[in-house]
Order: C-alpha cells, then sequence, then structure tokens
C-alpha cells in the first residue's frame, strides 16, 4: 500500500495537518520547505526502515525461527497501523514517521524472508509457483493502495489516517493463518533436530 499513500491528496491532507498541528502547539504556522521537509522524510523513512528490516532478516531467521519472525513482524505491523490510524486524534505527526519507519522494517523484513520461508515449506512441483507470490502480491498491494487511496474512498481529508493504517489488516490475517502452517524443515532439522517432523 505504502507506495501509493505518496498520491496528490495525501500529501495535501497530511501537509495541512503537520501545518495545523505546529500552529496549535506553537501558535504560528510552519514555512512551506519545513512541510515540504518533514513531508519527504515521511515518504523516504519507509525506504529507511525497509534497508533496516531487510539487514535484519539473515540474522534473526537464523537465530529464531522464520515462522516465529514472519509472526513478529506482523505484530510490528499492527504496531504501525495504530500509530498512523491514531495520529490524527492524538494530533502528532510524529507518529506518522515512527508508523511508516515501522512498516518499512516490516516490509523489509516480510520481501527477504518470504520466498525464503514459502519455498521451504512447499511442495517440489509447486516451489516455482510459491516463490512468485511476492511479485504477485507486492504488485496486488500496490493496486489495492490505488484503489483505496482515492478521494472518494480512504483518500478524503477525514479518512487518510485510516489509509495509512489500511495494510495493518494483511498483517491481521498473517496472524491468524500463520500457526497453522508448518515450520521451515531447515529449523526443525537444524535447530530442533527433528528428523521425523522434518521428512
Amino acid at each position: 500500500y505504502h507506495y501509493s499513500v505518496t498520491s496528490h491528496f495525501i500529501f495535501q491532507h497530511i501537509r495541512k495537518f503537520i501545518n495545523e498541528t505546529w500552529i496549535e502547539r506553537n501558535g504560528s504556522p510552519l514555512p512551506p520547505e519545513t512541510i515540504m521537509l518533514l513531508w519527504s522524510l515521511i515518504v523516504s523513512i519507509y525506504g529507511i526502515g525497509g534497508l533496516l528490516g531487510s539487514l535484519c532478516c539473515g540474522y534473526l531467521t537464523t537465530k529464531y525461527r522464520k515462522k516465529k519472525c514472519q509472526m513478529c513482524t506482523n505484530l510490528i505491523m499492527l504496531v504501525a497501523a495504530l500509530l498512523t490510524a491514531f495520529s490524527k486524534t492524538a494530533k502528532s505527526f510524529e507518529m506518522i514517521l515512527v508508523g511508516r519507519f515501522l512498516y518499512g522494517v516490516g516490509s523489509g523484513f516480510s520481501i527477504t524472508i518470504h520466498p525464503q520461508y514459502v519455498g521451504e515449506i512447499s511442495p517440489k512441483k509447486l516451489r516455482g509457483f510459491t516463490n512468485s507470490t511476492v511479485a504477485v502480491f507486492l504488485t496486488l498491494g500496490k493496486l489495492t493502495g490505488q484503489v483505496i487511496g482515492l478521494r472518494e474512498i480512504l483518500g478524503s481529508e477525514g479518512l487518510w489516517p485510516w489509509l495509512l493504517a489500511s495494510s495493518g489488516l494483511s498483517a491481521i490475517v498473517q496472524l491468524v493463518i500463520l500457526p497453522f502452517l508448518p515450520d521451515s524443515p531447515s529449523y526443525l532439522l537444524i535447530q530442533k533436530s527433528n528428523e521425523e517432523a522434518f521428512r
């Protein structure tokens, strides 16, 4: 979803929100350059979080199991969704910054771990198909974000925080489904020494 939240409508709403929040706190408006800088930071901090998430993935999946790491990632995404959803109510644009950063961490981690985990738990004849689901779901996420980001749906001035929080829905779905999926065979054999479960 987060490639689409940089649309023109969302830019206008968040820029207005930042300025109104600043006026309420300090009694004077922010210069347009500062508002643009804060908006640029909101957009780019997602990529910074993504870089950190992908860099941590190898170490964490080796130390802990892939399935457990994926579940923790979804909890991070839910926290990010809550922060962005209630940023307007709390009158805090800083919550958007933190939420976008956490979304980035979760996305960077997920996009790295997803092909590994799905490739390991799928049967050989389906492995190619399951590994291609990363690209399919990325494209589907972008399309969904573009559609629900329309002014008539969640791109309006009153609903933009819920647009930013909408990625939390996929995190909830994954948290419900993941406990029913198997652990990766490499974890079962190497860390647990459970050859029967591995087979």
